[in-house]
């Protein structure tokens, strides 16, 4: 089974999958947040959204950091639209971490970032690149914006 055919609701509960969600395209899926200091983020992730024909992202929203994403699935919504205008799909409210873990994070932590760190997300907006048959091909800490240059230079060559 591919990562692509973990089931998975949208933002507003309906049922999906993953590889709905991403229409088969190289997707770069992020956990998110509307109350971390690394929010700002969402404006980088529209950008490569709308800059890269071919390029999915999706956005899993987590509240187990600090509790840094309490809103509804309306309130998300509607701070994403009205703040970032954000226009890609965002997932149910998941866990990323511990026995709740989403099987698409237990598939994505597997693999290391180029410090070679794997298991545990450590924080909002870690970011993975994910080919469009469902590989995953990179990871990038939260730390690391959205449009730097290893992210873009990552998803030029998934393009490819």
């Amino acid at each position: 089974m591919s990562i692509l055919d973990s089931s998975i609701g949208r933002l507003d509960g309906t049922p999906t999958t993953l590889g709905e969600l991403t229409g088969g395209r190289p997707a770069l899926l992020v956990n998110v947040a509307s109350r971390c200091g690394l929010t700002p983020q969402y404006a980088g992730l529209e950008r490569l959204a709308e800059s890269y024909d071919g390029l999915a992202v999706v956005g899993f929203p987590c509240n187990q950091f600090l509790g840094q994403e309490p809103g509804t699935a309306e309130e998300i919504a509607e701070f994403c639209s009205a703040t970032y205008g954000v226009t890609f799909p965002l997932t149910e409210k998941i866990e990323v971490n511990g026995e709740g873990r989403h099987e698409i994070y237990t598939t994505l932590t597997q693999t290391a970032d180029e410090k070679g760190t794997d298991g545990d997300i450590q924080w909002n907006f870690e970011k993975f690149l994910v080919s469009g048959d469902g590989q995953v091909i990179a990871r990038f800490s939260p730390q690391v914006e959205p449009e730097d240059e290893r992210v873009v230079a990552a998803i030029k060559a998934a393009l490819n």
